[in-house]
Protein backbone atom coordinates (compact mmCIF):
# COMPACT_ATOMS: atom_id res chain seq x y z
CA UNK A 1 0.00 0.00 0.00
CA UNK A 2 1.21 3.57 -0.61
CA UNK A 3 2.75 5.34 2.33
CA UNK A 4 1.51 8.88 2.94
CA UNK A 5 4.12 11.55 2.53
CA UNK A 6 5.03 13.54 5.66
CA UNK A 7 3.12 16.77 6.23
CA UNK A 8 6.31 18.81 5.94
CA UNK A 9 9.30 18.02 3.73
CA UNK A 10 12.90 18.85 4.66
CA UNK A 11 14.40 22.01 3.17
CA UNK A 12 15.30 21.34 -0.46
CA UNK A 13 17.95 22.79 -2.71
CA UNK A 14 16.81 24.44 -5.92
CA UNK A 15 16.55 22.10 -8.92
CA UNK A 16 19.91 21.82 -10.68
CA UNK A 17 20.43 23.42 -14.07
CA UNK A 18 22.28 20.32 -15.24
CA UNK A 19 21.96 16.69 -14.21
CA UNK A 20 24.62 14.09 -14.96
CA UNK A 21 23.94 10.35 -14.62
CA UNK A 22 26.42 7.50 -14.89
CA UNK A 23 25.22 3.95 -15.36
CA UNK A 24 22.30 5.26 -17.40
CA UNK A 25 21.79 2.00 -19.26
CA UNK A 26 21.14 -0.01 -16.11
CA UNK A 27 17.91 -0.86 -14.31
CA UNK A 28 18.06 2.09 -11.93
CA UNK A 29 19.52 4.46 -14.53
CA UNK A 30 16.66 4.05 -16.97
CA UNK A 31 14.07 4.26 -14.17
CA UNK A 32 15.62 7.53 -13.05
CA UNK A 33 15.50 8.91 -16.60
CA UNK A 34 11.87 7.87 -17.02
CA UNK A 35 11.09 9.72 -13.79
CA UNK A 36 12.75 12.86 -15.14
CA UNK A 37 10.62 12.56 -18.27
CA UNK A 38 7.35 12.02 -16.38
CA UNK A 39 7.61 13.04 -12.71
CA UNK A 40 5.09 11.29 -10.46
CA UNK A 41 4.35 11.66 -6.74
CA UNK A 42 6.03 8.36 -5.95
CA UNK A 43 9.29 9.65 -7.47
CA UNK A 44 9.76 12.51 -4.98
CA UNK A 45 11.39 15.82 -6.05
CA UNK A 46 12.60 14.55 -9.42
CA UNK A 47 11.07 17.18 -11.72
CA UNK A 48 13.48 19.71 -13.20
CA UNK A 49 14.38 21.45 -16.42
CA UNK A 50 17.77 21.91 -17.99
CA UNK A 51 20.35 19.63 -19.56
CA UNK A 52 20.55 15.94 -18.72
CA UNK A 53 23.73 14.08 -19.62
CA UNK A 54 23.94 10.31 -19.37
CA UNK A 55 26.91 7.93 -19.55
CA UNK A 56 26.50 4.40 -20.88
CA UNK A 57 29.15 1.74 -21.28
CA UNK A 58 27.95 0.24 -24.56
CA UNK A 59 26.54 1.89 -27.71
CA UNK A 60 23.78 -0.74 -27.68
CA UNK A 61 22.38 0.96 -24.55
CA UNK A 62 21.84 4.31 -26.27
CA UNK A 63 18.37 3.56 -27.77
CA UNK A 64 17.02 2.50 -24.37
CA UNK A 65 18.30 5.67 -22.74
CA UNK A 66 16.76 7.89 -25.42
CA UNK A 67 13.48 5.98 -25.16
CA UNK A 68 13.48 6.65 -21.41
CA UNK A 69 14.28 10.36 -21.79
CA UNK A 70 14.11 11.80 -25.31
CA UNK A 71 16.52 14.68 -25.70
CA UNK A 72 18.99 13.29 -23.20
CA UNK A 73 22.62 13.98 -24.14
CA UNK A 74 24.20 10.51 -24.22
CA UNK A 75 27.91 9.83 -23.83
CA UNK A 76 29.41 6.40 -24.44
CA UNK A 77 32.50 5.12 -22.65
CA UNK A 78 34.13 3.57 -19.62
CA UNK A 79 33.39 5.25 -16.27
CA UNK A 80 36.99 4.59 -15.22
CA UNK A 81 38.36 6.46 -18.25
CA UNK A 82 39.42 9.95 -17.15
CA UNK A 83 39.04 11.41 -20.66
CA UNK A 84 35.50 10.06 -21.06
CA UNK A 85 34.38 11.31 -17.65
CA UNK A 86 36.04 14.71 -18.07
CA UNK A 87 34.10 15.18 -21.31
CA UNK A 88 30.89 14.05 -19.60
CA UNK A 89 31.32 16.67 -16.86
CA UNK A 90 32.71 19.49 -18.97
CA UNK A 91 30.86 22.70 -18.05
CA UNK A 92 28.93 21.00 -15.24
CA UNK A 93 29.27 23.90 -12.81
CA UNK A 94 26.52 23.62 -10.18
CA UNK A 95 25.34 20.28 -11.59
CA UNK A 96 23.79 17.38 -9.73
CA UNK A 97 25.70 14.15 -10.42
CA UNK A 98 24.10 10.75 -9.80
CA UNK A 99 26.80 8.10 -9.93
CA UNK A 100 25.12 4.75 -10.50
CA UNK A 101 27.69 3.05 -12.74
CA UNK A 102 29.10 -0.12 -11.28
CA UNK A 103 29.61 -3.82 -11.85
CA UNK A 104 27.76 -6.48 -9.82
CA UNK A 105 28.46 -9.75 -11.65
CA UNK A 106 31.71 -9.20 -13.58
CA UNK A 107 33.59 -11.37 -15.99
CA UNK A 108 36.74 -10.89 -13.90
CA UNK A 109 37.13 -10.22 -10.18
CA UNK A 110 39.58 -7.42 -11.03
CA UNK A 111 36.69 -5.45 -12.58
CA UNK A 112 35.24 -4.85 -9.12
CA UNK A 113 38.19 -2.66 -8.18
CA UNK A 114 38.61 -1.04 -11.58
CA UNK A 115 34.97 0.01 -11.98
CA UNK A 116 33.47 0.28 -8.48
CA UNK A 117 36.47 2.00 -6.91
CA UNK A 118 38.44 3.48 -9.79
CA UNK A 119 35.33 4.65 -11.61
CA UNK A 120 33.96 6.30 -8.49
CA UNK A 121 37.20 8.18 -7.86
CA UNK A 122 37.30 9.28 -11.50
CA UNK A 123 33.77 10.69 -11.26
CA UNK A 124 34.51 12.45 -7.96
CA UNK A 125 37.69 14.04 -9.32
CA UNK A 126 35.98 15.25 -12.49
CA UNK A 127 32.94 16.54 -10.59
CA UNK A 128 35.16 18.55 -8.24
CA UNK A 129 37.14 20.06 -11.13
CA UNK A 130 33.92 20.97 -12.95
CA UNK A 131 32.42 22.70 -9.91
CA UNK A 132 29.48 20.31 -9.57
CA UNK A 133 27.19 20.98 -6.60
CA UNK A 134 26.59 17.46 -5.30
CA UNK A 135 27.40 13.84 -6.15
CA UNK A 136 24.96 11.14 -5.07
CA UNK A 137 26.81 7.83 -5.03
CA UNK A 138 24.63 4.73 -5.41
CA UNK A 139 26.23 2.11 -3.16
CA UNK A 140 24.85 -1.23 -1.93
CA UNK A 141 24.15 -3.35 1.12
CA UNK A 142 27.24 -5.43 0.32
CA UNK A 143 29.81 -3.27 2.18
CA UNK A 144 28.07 -4.38 5.38
CA UNK A 145 27.96 -8.11 4.79
CA UNK A 146 25.08 -9.87 6.51
CA UNK A 147 23.04 -9.22 9.63
CA UNK A 148 24.19 -10.53 12.97
CA UNK A 149 21.72 -12.15 15.39
CA UNK A 150 18.58 -10.83 13.70
CA UNK A 151 19.69 -7.20 13.81
CA UNK A 152 19.17 -4.65 11.01
CA UNK A 153 21.68 -2.37 9.36
CA UNK A 154 21.31 1.20 10.60
CA UNK A 155 22.56 4.47 9.16
CA UNK A 156 25.86 4.36 11.05
CA UNK A 157 26.87 0.75 10.60
CA UNK A 158 30.40 -0.70 10.73
CA UNK A 159 31.70 -2.06 7.46
CA UNK A 160 31.89 -5.85 7.20
CA UNK A 161 32.30 -6.49 3.46
CA UNK A 162 32.27 -9.99 2.05
CA UNK A 163 34.46 -10.86 -0.93
CA UNK A 164 35.21 -8.74 -4.00
CA UNK A 165 31.98 -6.89 -4.63
CA UNK A 166 31.41 -5.89 -1.01
CA UNK A 167 34.98 -4.70 -0.58
CA UNK A 168 34.91 -2.67 -3.77
CA UNK A 169 31.58 -1.02 -2.91
CA UNK A 170 32.92 -0.20 0.56
CA UNK A 171 35.97 1.53 -0.89
CA UNK A 172 33.83 3.40 -3.41
CA UNK A 173 31.50 4.56 -0.65
CA UNK A 174 34.42 5.61 1.54
CA UNK A 175 35.93 7.57 -1.35
CA UNK A 176 32.65 9.41 -1.88
CA UNK A 177 32.16 10.31 1.78
CA UNK A 178 35.80 11.39 2.16
CA UNK A 179 35.36 13.92 -0.68
CA UNK A 180 32.45 15.74 0.97
CA UNK A 181 33.15 19.46 1.24
CA UNK A 182 30.31 21.62 2.58
CA UNK A 183 31.93 24.62 0.90
CA UNK A 184 32.57 22.84 -2.39
CA UNK A 185 31.54 19.45 -3.76
CA UNK A 186 28.96 17.84 -1.50
CA UNK A 187 28.56 14.07 -1.50
CA UNK A 188 25.75 11.79 -0.35
CA UNK A 189 25.61 7.98 -0.41
CA UNK A 190 22.47 5.88 -0.90
CA UNK A 191 22.45 2.15 -0.13
CA UNK A 192 19.80 0.07 -1.90
CA UNK A 193 19.30 -3.66 -1.32
CA UNK A 194 17.58 -6.12 -3.67
CA UNK A 195 15.68 -4.31 -6.48
CA UNK A 196 12.24 -5.18 -7.82
CA UNK A 197 9.82 -3.65 -10.32
CA UNK A 198 9.27 -3.33 -14.11
CA UNK A 199 11.83 -2.93 -16.92
CA UNK A 200 13.74 -5.71 -15.17
CA UNK A 201 16.99 -7.29 -16.40
CA UNK A 202 17.38 -10.93 -17.34
CA UNK A 203 18.68 -11.96 -13.92
CA UNK A 204 15.43 -10.81 -12.34
CA UNK A 205 13.37 -12.48 -15.06
CA UNK A 206 15.08 -15.76 -14.14
CA UNK A 207 14.10 -15.19 -10.51
CA UNK A 208 10.44 -14.70 -11.47
CA UNK A 209 10.46 -17.82 -13.65
CA UNK A 210 11.90 -19.95 -10.87
CA UNK A 211 9.42 -18.64 -8.32
CA UNK A 212 6.47 -19.21 -10.65
CA UNK A 213 7.60 -22.80 -11.24
CA UNK A 214 8.07 -23.43 -7.51
CA UNK A 215 11.78 -24.04 -8.10
CA UNK A 216 13.38 -21.06 -6.35
CA UNK A 217 15.87 -22.49 -3.80
CA UNK A 218 15.27 -21.44 -0.19
CA UNK A 219 18.10 -22.52 2.14
CA UNK A 220 17.17 -23.81 5.56
CA UNK A 221 13.95 -22.64 7.16
CA UNK A 222 13.49 -19.59 4.96
CA UNK A 223 13.15 -17.39 8.06
CA UNK A 224 16.13 -15.27 6.99
CA UNK A 225 15.03 -11.71 6.26
CA UNK A 226 15.65 -9.57 3.20
CA UNK A 227 15.09 -5.90 2.53
CA UNK A 228 13.89 -5.14 -0.99
CA UNK A 229 13.23 -1.89 -2.82
CA UNK A 230 10.97 -1.07 -5.74
CA UNK A 231 13.00 0.78 -8.34
CA UNK A 232 10.65 3.80 -8.15
CA UNK A 233 11.14 3.97 -4.38
CA UNK A 234 14.87 4.02 -5.05
CA UNK A 235 14.43 6.85 -7.56
CA UNK A 236 12.56 8.77 -4.87
CA UNK A 237 15.35 8.19 -2.34
CA UNK A 238 18.01 9.33 -4.80
CA UNK A 239 15.98 12.43 -5.70
CA UNK A 240 15.77 13.43 -2.04
CA UNK A 241 19.49 12.73 -1.60
CA UNK A 242 20.15 15.11 -4.51
CA UNK A 243 17.92 17.88 -3.21
CA UNK A 244 17.74 17.64 0.60
CA UNK A 245 19.76 20.59 1.92
CA UNK A 246 20.98 18.82 5.06
CA UNK A 247 21.92 15.45 3.51
CA UNK A 248 25.51 16.30 2.56
CA UNK A 249 28.21 14.03 3.93
CA UNK A 250 25.76 11.34 5.03
CA UNK A 251 24.73 7.86 3.87
CA UNK A 252 21.18 6.52 3.77
CA UNK A 253 19.51 3.15 3.35
CA UNK A 254 16.85 3.28 0.64
CA UNK A 255 14.52 0.29 0.92
CA UNK A 256 10.90 -0.63 1.42
CA UNK A 257 9.72 0.06 5.00
CA UNK A 258 10.05 -3.46 6.44
CA UNK A 259 12.16 -6.47 5.50
CA UNK A 260 10.44 -9.76 4.67
CA UNK A 261 11.25 -13.38 5.36
CA UNK A 262 12.61 -15.13 2.28
CA UNK A 263 9.66 -17.56 2.28
CA UNK A 264 7.27 -14.60 2.36
CA UNK A 265 9.04 -12.96 -0.59
CA UNK A 266 8.56 -16.15 -2.61
CA UNK A 267 4.90 -16.44 -1.53
CA UNK A 268 4.18 -12.78 -2.34
CA UNK A 269 5.68 -13.10 -5.81
CA UNK A 270 3.50 -16.16 -6.40
CA UNK A 271 0.49 -14.16 -5.18
CA UNK A 272 1.34 -11.53 -7.79
CA UNK A 273 1.34 -14.10 -10.59
CA UNK A 274 -2.07 -15.36 -9.50
CA UNK A 275 -3.40 -11.81 -9.21
CA UNK A 276 -2.41 -11.33 -12.86
CA UNK A 277 -4.36 -14.45 -13.84
CA UNK A 278 -1.36 -16.74 -14.33
CA UNK A 279 -0.95 -20.26 -12.99
CA UNK A 280 1.63 -20.92 -10.29
CA UNK A 281 3.16 -23.97 -8.72
CA UNK A 282 3.07 -22.96 -5.06
CA UNK A 283 6.02 -23.59 -2.77
CA UNK A 284 9.75 -23.56 -3.37
CA UNK A 285 12.77 -25.81 -3.68
CA UNK A 286 14.11 -26.78 -0.28
CA UNK A 287 17.86 -26.40 -0.01
CA UNK A 288 19.90 -27.52 3.01
CA UNK A 289 21.63 -24.57 4.67
CA UNK A 290 24.84 -26.60 4.42
CA UNK A 291 24.59 -26.54 0.62
CA UNK A 292 24.37 -22.72 0.68
CA UNK A 293 27.35 -22.60 3.04
CA UNK A 294 29.30 -24.84 0.66
CA UNK A 295 28.48 -22.51 -2.25
CA UNK A 296 29.71 -19.57 -0.16
CA UNK A 297 33.03 -21.30 0.49
CA UNK A 298 33.41 -22.23 -3.18
CA UNK A 299 32.68 -18.62 -4.15
CA UNK A 300 35.41 -17.38 -1.81
CA UNK A 301 37.86 -19.97 -3.14
CA UNK A 302 37.27 -18.99 -6.77
CA UNK A 303 37.28 -15.24 -6.15
CA UNK A 304 40.65 -15.55 -4.39
CA UNK A 305 41.90 -16.96 -7.70
CA UNK A 306 40.37 -14.20 -9.79
CA UNK A 307 37.28 -16.10 -10.96
CA UNK A 308 33.66 -15.12 -10.40
CA UNK A 309 30.60 -17.38 -10.77
CA UNK A 310 27.41 -15.42 -10.16
CA UNK A 311 25.27 -18.50 -9.38
CA UNK A 312 27.62 -19.56 -6.60
CA UNK A 313 27.68 -16.06 -5.14
CA UNK A 314 23.89 -15.72 -5.07
CA UNK A 315 23.43 -19.23 -3.65
CA UNK A 316 25.92 -18.52 -0.88
CA UNK A 317 24.15 -15.31 0.14
CA UNK A 318 20.66 -16.80 0.29
CA UNK A 319 21.06 -18.39 3.71
CA UNK A 320 21.74 -15.01 5.36
CA UNK A 321 19.58 -12.13 6.53
CA UNK A 322 20.29 -8.80 4.82
CA UNK A 323 17.86 -6.29 6.30
CA UNK A 324 18.10 -2.55 6.89
CA UNK A 325 16.43 0.21 8.90
CA UNK A 326 15.20 3.20 6.85
CA UNK A 327 14.15 5.39 9.80
CA UNK A 328 17.00 7.90 9.30
CA UNK A 329 16.14 8.10 5.60
CA UNK A 330 12.56 8.97 6.50
CA UNK A 331 13.55 11.48 9.18
CA UNK A 332 16.30 13.33 7.31
CA UNK A 333 15.26 13.02 3.66
CA UNK A 334 11.48 12.84 3.97
CA UNK A 335 11.57 9.47 2.18
CA UNK A 336 8.13 7.83 1.90
CA UNK A 337 8.20 4.66 -0.23
CA UNK A 338 4.97 4.14 -2.16
CA UNK A 339 5.23 0.79 -3.97
CA UNK A 340 5.36 -2.54 -2.13
CA UNK A 341 6.50 -5.98 -3.26
CA UNK A 342 3.09 -7.28 -4.38
CA UNK A 343 2.20 -4.26 -6.52
CA UNK A 344 5.74 -3.93 -7.83
CA UNK A 345 5.87 -7.58 -8.87
CA UNK A 346 2.51 -7.26 -10.61
CA UNK A 347 3.96 -4.30 -12.55
CA UNK A 348 6.99 -6.40 -13.47
CA UNK A 349 4.82 -9.29 -14.68
CA UNK A 350 2.66 -6.98 -16.79
CA UNK A 351 5.77 -5.37 -18.28
CA UNK A 352 7.21 -8.78 -19.20
CA UNK A 353 3.98 -9.90 -20.83
CA UNK A 354 3.66 -6.63 -22.77
CA UNK A 355 7.21 -6.99 -24.09
CA UNK A 356 7.07 -10.66 -25.04
CA UNK A 357 9.27 -11.82 -22.15
CA UNK A 358 8.38 -15.41 -21.35
CA UNK A 359 7.63 -16.11 -17.70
Amino acid sequence: MPTDRPESLPPLLAPPGMTVLTGAGGWFGQAYLRALAEPAPRHGPVGRSGTVRALVRDPAEVPGVLAALPGCEVHVGDVADEVVVARLLDGADGASVVHAAGVIHPERVADFERVNVGGTRTVLDAAARAGARRVVHVSSNSPFGVNVAGDRFRQHEPYRPVLGYGGSKMRGEQAALARHDPDGLETVVVRPPWFQGPHLPERQVRFLRMVRAGRFPVPGSGEQQRSVVHVDNLVQGVAFAERCRDAGGQAFWVADPEPLRLVDIVSTVQDAFEAEGLTVRRGHARLPAAASALAERADAFLQARGRYVSELHVMGELRHSIACDVSATRDVLGYAPRVGLLDGTREAIRWCLAHGVEL
